[in-house]
Order: C-alpha cells, then sequence, then structure tokens
C-alpha cells in the first residue's frame, strides 16, 4: 500500500486570499522541511492585495513551487479542489495561507504512516496568535478516532492532515466555504473505520484577531448544515445531532487541549 519513504512525492495543497502578511512564513515552513520531496500548489482566490504578485516571486525561485489564480473569489472548497487536480504526489497534505509546519513535520508523518502502515494520519498541533506568538496551547486528540467519534466533534486540523491518493484516489473536496475539512475527514473514516495520529505537535495554528468571536455562530450554521448536506440526515435529526456536537464541543473536547510551559 505505501512504498518506501525516499520516493513519495507530497503535494502540499494551500489556498490564499489575501494572505500577504502571513502567506511568506507558510512558504518558509515547507521549504525548512527536513523531507524535501514535495510541491507546494498555491491557488490565489482572487485576491485583493499583492498576495499573487507575493507567492508568484516565490515560485520564480523555487520549482518546487506552484501558482494558480482564480478570476473571482470562491472560496477554500473551490481553491482547494484546483490544487488538488493538479497534484501529483502520492501523498496529500493541507496548508492554510497562515498556518505553519514544524521542519520535521512531513518528515515524521511519513515515517510514522509507513511504520503503521496508514493511509491517512495527522498529528496534534500549537497554537499562536496573530502575530506569531505562542499561545502555550497544544490541540490533542484521542489516539485512536473512530467514525462516530468524528461524527461528532472534528478532531483532526486541517493543517496536520495527510492522505495516501493511491489508496483512497483523489477524494473530492466539497465546494462549501466552511467545515469541507471535516468532510473529507469523516469521507475517510467512512471507509478505513479509525484514524491514527501522530502523538506530537508538528504545527502552529495561528488564531486570527477577526476570527476568535465572529465566527463561532456561523460555523455553527456550516456544522448543521454537514449534517444535512453531507450525512443526507434530515431536520429534526440533524437537530439532535447539533445537540450531541455541542455537548462533545463543551464537555469532551476541551480535555484535549492543553497548556504547554512556554
Amino acid at each position: 500500500m505505501l512504498s518506501n519513504q525516499k520516493e513519495i512525492l507530497v503535494s502540499i495543497l494551500t489556498p490564499t486570499y489575501n494572505s500577504e502578511k502571513f502567506v511568506s512564513l507558510a512558504i518558509a515552513s515547507v521549504q525548512a522541511q527536513s523531507y524535501s520531496n514535495w510541491e507546494l500548489i498555491i491557488v490565489d482566490d482572487a485576491s485583493t492585495d499583492g498576495t499573487l504578485a507575493l507567492v508568484t516571486k516565490h515560485a520564480q525561485v523555487d520549482p518546487r513551487i506552484q501558482v494558480h489564480a482564480l478570476t473571482q473569489n470562491s472560496g477554500t472548497g473551490i481553491a482547494r479542489s484546483k490544487a488538488l487536480a493538479v497534484a501529483k504526489g502520492q501523498y496529500i497534505a493541507f496548508l492554510d495561507a497562515d498556518d505553519l509546519w514544524q521542519p520535521t513535520k512531513l518528515l515524521k508523518q511519513v515515517a510514522f504512516m509507513q511504520t503503521h502502515q496508514l493511509p491517512f494520519t495527522f498529528s496534534y498541533y500549537d497554537c499562536i496568535d496573530e502575530q506569531g506568538r505562542p499561545l502555550n496551547k497544544r490541540v490533542t486528540s484521542p489516539r485512536v478516532v473512530s467514525y462516530r467519534a468524528l461524527f461528532f466533534c472534528n478532531y483532526i486540523g486541517n493543517l496536520t492532515a495527510l492522505y495516501d491518493a493511491e489508496y483512497f484516489g483523489k477524494i473530492p473536496i466539497s465546494s462549501v466555504r466552511k467545515r469541507q475539512d471535516w468532510m473529507l475527514w469523516l469521507h475517510i473514516l467512512q471507509k478505513i473505520k479509525t484514524a491514527h495520529p501522530v502523538p506530537e505537535s508538528l504545527a502552529y495554528y495561528r488564531i486570527r484577531n477577526h476570527s476568535v468571536s465572529t465566527s463561532k455562530f456561523n460555523l455553527l450554521q456550516y456544522n448543521f448544515a454537514v449534517y444535512r448536506q453531507f450525512h443526507g440526515l434530515n431536520f429534526v435529526a440533524s437537530l439532535l445531532c447539533m445537540q450531541l456536537f455541542l455537548f462533545v464541543q463543551l464537555a469532551i473536547k476541551p480535555f484535549y487541549t492543553h497548556k504547554i510551559k512556554a
């Protein structure tokens, strides 16, 4: 199922939209990887700032980076789908323009997948603020994530996921603007039933000032849409699932967020 580690190309999908403040740092974190067999596919979602020009400059000096541009703003799902369509790697990874990877992320994750013969895995991650300062918070997960557990809580950080396209094929990415990552992991676990994390932090998730509080209600609406559209549940069943989702978020998931030493 998994070929020799040295022969595996990893395709990294990065959508950008008005990301000029952070995207160079994200790119640098990929270029700093101790695992060098990767391609970074950036799809700009009709940015109105200097993002497209900036990422194009990066691509001009590093042939492992390619840039594609959408002519109208379409959302991260469409941008990731465009990147996936041109990806050549056996492994598919995800990195948003404002997040970062630790230098050993790919090396450790590919080795973990090969050692344990896994077609999909993820890892823990640490949180940073908008300026990149540590928030001394680590997000972990259960050591085994089942489909049932994932159904009521997205334990998998998008910036940490890695799947084997030789095993699954290129899995279509939903065009919805939020929660398409959760739907992708649910699709994967419908097939393999359980997922196992690399039990250490391998990435940094940036918490943006404008998104800390204003997006919570909107995310609940997208969560409800996942139950209605992806799972095909009726309105009442979706409401019941949302109640269980909220219970897990408030009563269980906090146990997987840990304070770490500065």
